[in-house]
């Protein structure tokens, strides 16, 4: 139960189950339905009409922990779409939640201003050997040593079968049940806080998963207006459509309040498609910017299309959100050290020249290099925008569990170019992402895995070896996403990272997330030599080599000042092979990175 007042003010239509004076009321919407039966712990009662195909009864035998779901015109019994709980699955019955239960211990929490955002993106399965929010929330210490100040959690929303990405959602409202309960959510993010560390979920309103998805049997869920790469579009500008997005931003504001959350990322926000006046995007940006308490963030997975309208404040006519994935900085990296160029990769370049213009920009401009139409992007990019708006990354979800086989980037290149590459985007004034167990080169893939019944299983396999058969790379076997060592393969090997090579690695993580903290001004790079970078920012400077062999001119400023570290040195690396620092020059024998930070 939850204690929101039911007057309609945004974010705030009362959906599922909260508390009344008499006992637990439930409200739901189903606006075609004629009659709506309530059936709790085995007793059934007729719902209330409440106006606009809302539903609504108060039940004073009803209780936390109490078992219902809900027969539309004598049909069969649905669990609830705005369910906090699904304890025997998506296909059972909901759970009354009452999160006043739980006693907050985070009343002085403050929150992570954007400038000092150093974001650790976890799947809560994988995370750990035993795959919950409680063995997660033991391993908090250890984030806060390494040095980032906010987790992202891969999708909650549960989802059918004992495994997912998250990106299958069926029960947006209720966290998995394969993680924990509702309150061991709420005491993982409390520790967090505890610990000086924000938490951001990854919700997916623009799409709903394949199976277990009542909301879409209960309301006009989808319109035939739009269509995405999922289908019908999200019905946010249709018939019916204030329905939908009172429940889409309900939820929003629910995980934000219930969950003390500090912000979101929104997947794929390219098909949340509205024509409406005022788009839905912004809607939620005034929910999460005017609740009580720290500041929430939030950040838009990166679309081809128009970054402008995104990061525009409202009061611009934009949607007000405070950052976007960036991908542009990963795509140019593979193509340069990695040498991938199929699929979207073949529509950037492979230059640290290009590297350079997206590390001032925070992405990448249009141009020649741009070859298929849906990377192309608007002329209306935003030039005008702050660097810290921007989340960069080397390697995240997406980039390693789309490829075949799950592997990570430090599986295909040299740890030379991968520690340079590690230093360079924790130098680098734009919010860095790491994905799990990068800090220490995991040896563990991330690979696609479901868990879906055997009908959907068979379709989700077969198009999984058919979206790769076209690869000369991956004539091999493709790990099936069904089989539950698909899932286990993809956990993280924890005791691995006190060995080496993992140990040196996660030794140069901890002091460039350290020495991050330190960094201030604006910044400038460079490419003085094809395979080389030479970043700036203030008085620091770092030195980048991607290729070997390379000798890279200093600029006059630097001339006779003294290297503070490269990441070729004894501990980070097993087998040293370090930068020759001259009067004027630095000579590379390997890929490596060395700064050198103002002396004053």
């Amino acid at each position: 139960m939850h204690s929101q007042s039911p007057h309609h003010h945004l974010g705030a239509t009362p959906l599922g189950t909260f508390e009344a004076p008499e006992g637990v009321r439930f409200r739901l919407w189903a606006p075609s339905a004629k009659r709506v039966e309530l059936v709790c712990d085995d007793q059934p009662y007729d719902m209330d009409a409440a106006g606009d195909g809302y539903f609504e009864l108060v039940l004073g035998r009803a209780s936390r922990g109490s078992l219902y779901g809900y027969r539309l015109d004598g049909g069969p019994l649905w669990p609830d779409p705005a369910s906090r709980f699904q304890p025997e699955g998506v296909h059972g019955l909901s759970e009354v939640i009452d999160c006043r239960s739980y006693t907050w211990h985070d009343r002085d929490w403050a929150g992570v201003p954007r400038n000092e955002l150093s974001i650790y993106e976890l799947h809560v399965g994988t995370f750990t050997p035993e795959g919950s929010f409680e063995a997660a929330r033991a391993r908090i210490p250890y984030l806060r040593d390494l040095g980032i100040t906010a987790i992202e959690l891969l999708p909650l929303a549960d989802f059918p079968g004992r495994w997912n990405w998250g990106y299958d959602p069926a029960a947006l409202w209720a966290p998995a049940r394969a993680y924990g309960r509702p309150d061991d959510l709420r005491v993982f993010v409390d520790e967090a806080h505890a610990h000086g560390i924000a938490v951001l979920l990854d919700v997916v309103y623009n799409h709903l998963g394949p199976d277990g998805a009542f909301v879409a049997a209960i309301a006009p869920f989808f319109t035939p207006k739009h269509e995405t790469p999922w289908g019908q579009a999200i019905n946010l500008d249709g018939d019916q459509a204030a329905g939908v997005r009172a429940f889409l931003l309900a939820s929003a504001r629910h995980w934000l309040e219930e969950y003390h959350l500090d912000g979101m990322r929104l997947d794929a926000t390219f098909a949340l498609i509205d024509d409406s006046p005022t788009h839905v995007l912004a809607e939620l940006s005034e929910i999460a910017h005017t609740l009580p308490g720290p500041r929430r963030v939030l950040i838009a997975e990166d679309h081809p299309s128009n970054l402008d309208p995104l990061l525009r404040p409202r009061d611009q006519g934009g949607r007000g959100l405070d950052g976007v994935w960036a991908d542009d900085f990963h795509h140019i990296v593979r193509r340069i050290v990695a040498g991938d160029s199929h699929g979207y990769f073949r529509g950037y370049p492979d230059t640290t020249e290009a590297l350079a213009s997206n590390i001032e920009r925070g992405w990448y401009p249009p141009g020649p290099h741009v070859h298929d139409e849906d990377l192309q992007r608007s002329e209306r990019d935003p030039e005008w925008a702050e660097l810290d708006k921007f989340v960069l990354c080397i390697q995240n979800h997406d980039q390693i569990g789309n490829r075949a086989t799950g592997d990570r980037l430090h599986h295909a290149i040299e740890l030379d170019t991968y520690r340079a590459l590690s230093a360079l985007l924790l130098f680098l004034p734009e919010i860095p992402l790491l994905f799990q167990g990068q800090e220490w080169a995991a040896s563990s893939p991330f690979q696609y895995f479901t868990d879906h019944n055997d009908e959907l299983g068979k379709l989700v396999s077969e198009g999984r070896r058919r979206e790769f058969s076209s690869f000369p790379d991956f004539e091999g076997e493709i790990p099936d996403p069904q089989e539950p060592e698909t899932f286990k393969r993809s956990k993280l090997i924890w005791q691995e990272r006190e060995q080496a090579p993992h140990r040196g690695v996660l030794a140069l993580y901890r002091m460039l997330l350290a020495q991050r903290r330190t960094l201030r001004g604006t910044v400038r790079a460079n490419s003085p030599v094809t395979g080389t970078l030479i970043v700036q920012r203030g008085r620091d400077f770092l030195v980048v080599a991607l290729k070997p062999g390379l000798s890279v001119p200093l600029p006059a400023e630097l001339h006779g000042r003294e290297p503070t570290w490269h990441s070729e040195a004894a501990p980070y690396a097993e087998t040293p092979r370090p930068p020759r620092v001259g009067e004027d020059a630095v000579d590379f024998e390997g890929p490596a990175a060395v700064l050198f930070r103002d002396p004053i």
